[in-house]
Parts: C-alpha cells; structure tokens; sequence
C-alpha cells in the first residue's frame, strides 16, 4: 500500500479547514463549538473568515478543531495512542473504519466535560508542586 492509500481513509484528506469549519458550524452552531472548544474565535464576532485566519496562525488550536471534527462530526472511534501523537491530518485511519452520524451535543453535557478537564489540570498542578520535601504540594 502506498501513503495515497494509508490516507484516503481520513476524512481530512482532501478537505481545506476552510470547510471543515462550515461544516462544523452548520452541524453544531457557534455556541455549541465554543462551549466544546473554549476558543475566543468562536465566540466574539464569529465569522468563517476569521476562524480560520485565527486556525492557520495557531497549530494547537487548528488541531483542537481537526480533532473535533473527526471525532465528534464523523464519530471515528479514538485513535490508538501512536496515532493520538501525530497531528489529525496525518493519522490514519483503519480499514473498515467510516465516519458515522455526528454526536449529539448539548450545553450540559460541554459544562461537564470542561468541570472534568479542569480538575484534572488542578491534579496535575498539585502533583507538580510536590516535592519530596512536600508531598502535598502546599
């Protein structure tokens, strides 16, 4: 098999973020994007225009956007952990493997999951903290 191959199977093979921005906001709105994302972009003054300029100038943010989009637009399964390394449009994606419906998204259920994303940051600062002298991190 030949990279062409390896990577047709990825649904950002072909596609400009241009696009993939369209097609997120037409699936999901501005509000759910930014309430999933947490990016400014999304948030005041949205445009397709100046997402993108802001996406091009700012790797991880284009990767946080190409992330969602595979996996919560075309609801792939997770990559494995080699693949969850590269960037989203250079993963590829096994045979058999579609993209499906896209996930059903609600204002809850972004709330929960950032109140998670948060509490682990704290326990990864406390456990920078921490020293031997101070295993609490105090």
């Amino acid at each position: 098999m030949n990279n062409k191959e390896l990577y047709a199977s990825n649904p950002l093979t072909g596609v400009k973020l241009e696009q993939v921005v369209i097609e997120l906001v037409d699936q999901y709105g501005w509000e759910i994007l930014h309430a999933y994302l947490q990016l400014n972009c999304l948030k005041t003054n949205p445009s397709i225009e100046s997402t993108v300029k802001f996406l091009k100038k700012t790797v991880w943010a284009q990767e946080k956007v190409e992330n969602f989009y595979l996996y919560r637009l075309k609801n792939l399964p997770k990559p494995d952990d080699v693949q969850y390394e590269l960037p989203p449009r250079d993963r590829i994606i096994p045979e058999g493997q579609v993209p499906g419906t896209p996930c059903e998204l609600s204002f809850t259920d972004a709330k929960r999951i950032q109140e998670k994303k948060a509490a682990k940051d704290r326990a990864r600062t406390r456990k920078q903290r921490s020293t031997p002298q101070n295993p609490w991190g105090n």
